[in-house]
């Protein structure tokens, strides 16, 4: 199977790289599928506890579903084409969405589409001043569908998601900072050190720690604020029995680093 995705290693962080450029890395099946494998694994790894996602080549980060594969799943009927592609894309950003170790996008270019999806989906992103945004969907019929039309406006507010998901119009980097769909903008030639910088300074903390905010606040967006409260209460009485929360606590009363085990 080729590598669609390129797996690196470093120090803690995995750096995973879509590897279709001549196709703008566009989410084909296969690299789907791949990525998933990938992210299975390292939620397992004791090594790893962070993720950069990033697009291999100059031109994008990914230009979104490839629309030759999945319009030979739509000739086939509605059912075959969610199996495929929808249930597919959605169980994609699902997972990076809710995915316990934390995930930052480092958008190189084009984020159309899947890509701008799955910028929404990662819990933290980080774009190059080159990234271009869009939710182009509406230019071949359909609604965006790995989650484009629930996390925008989510991120941005039902009026400013709206008009770009029924426009289509691309939009720049600072809009994308504005509407909350990144984190910061970065000349084109420090975004990976941005990234990396950023897992660093996250990774200064418990894994565990991580894990249970990250657990804490995406289950609570889809809930009530008083459902929100009893899973940040859940979240805090799994953290007490733990070694990390003890060794935190002993490290910031006698004013020393603390050594953290994940667990």
């Amino acid at each position: 199977m080729p590598d669609y995705v390129i797996q690196e290693k470093h120090d803690r962080v995995a750096l995973l790289t879509f590897n279709r450029p001549e196709k703008l890395n566009a989410l084909s099946y296969g690299l789907i599928n791949q990525l998933m494998d990938i992210l299975d694994w390292i939620e397992d790894s004791s090594d790893i506890q962070a993720v950069i996602l990033t697009g291999a080549g100059d031109r994008a980060f990914s230009a979104g579903a490839d629309i030759r594969e999945f319009s030979e799943s739509v000739k086939q009927g509605p059912d075959a084409a969610v199996k495929a592609f929808v249930r597919r894309g959605q169980a994609m950003t699902a997972r990076m969405e809710a995915f316990s170790k934390p995930i930052v996008a480092a958008v190189n270019g084009l984020a159309y589409g899947g890509g701008c999806e799955i910028t929404e989906a990662v819990h933290l992103a980080i774009a190059s001043e080159n990234a271009v945004f869009a939710k182009p969907e509406i230019n071949i019929g359909i609604p965006p569908t790995f989650g484009g039309t629930q996390r925008l406006p989510r991120l941005a507010g039902r009026k400013r998601a709206l008009e770009y998901l029924l426009t289509g119009d691309s939009f720049a980097p600072q809009r994308a900072y504005e509407l909350g769909l990144v984190n910061r903008v970065v000349p084109h030639d420090q975004l990976m050190s941005a990234a990396y910088e950023l897992t660093d300074r996250i990774l200064r903390h418990s894994p565990v720690t991580t894990a249970r905010i990250i657990t804490a606040v995406t289950r609570g967006l889809n809930g009530t604020i008083s459902e929100g409260l009893e899973i940040e209460s859940e979240q805090f009485a799994r953290m007490v029995p733990t070694h990390d929360v003890r060794e935190a606590l002993d490290a910031w009363i006698d004013r020393r680093p603390a050594n953290y085990l994940g667990r």
